[in-house]
């Protein structure tokens, strides 16, 4: 095959680098994101508190609120975005205390499908 694609070809691989750029998000939209989904889950904690019956459930043999398995849920929820942020960090390098001259920066993981 000739090393110059044809413009169909090149046409097709710009329209892919701009889909995949547009499902990209950045640093502070993800924070934006994170803070949102913080305060929907807080909310929704809230509703929860003041929807639910009083009552309890027996769970492993002992009597628990029925209010508390739903918070249960919900808080396992915000602990999984709090870590899939803190990760996310991780992976462009910017952990909080790290300087780009020194310290314990991590490493910037190498660009992907480029």
């Amino acid at each position: 095959m000739r090393d110059d694609r044809r413009w169909y070809e090149n046409a097709a691989t710009a329209e892919q680098r701009r889909m995949f750029a547009r499902f990209h998000n950045t640093g502070s939209d993800l924070d934006r994101k994170f803070w949102v989904a913080i305060a929907l889950f807080g909310l929704l904690a809230v509703l929860v508190w003041f929807t639910v019956g009083e009552g309890t459930v027996l769970v492993l043999g002992r009597p628990v609120e029925i209010r508390l398995i739903p918070l249960v849920v919900i808080g396992g929820l915000a602990l999984r975005t709090v870590l899939a942020r803190h990760a996310e960090k991780i992976r462009r390098g910017m952990v909080d205390g790290a300087s780009e001259k020194g310290g314990n920066r991590v490493p910037e993981v190498s660009k992907r499908l480029m």
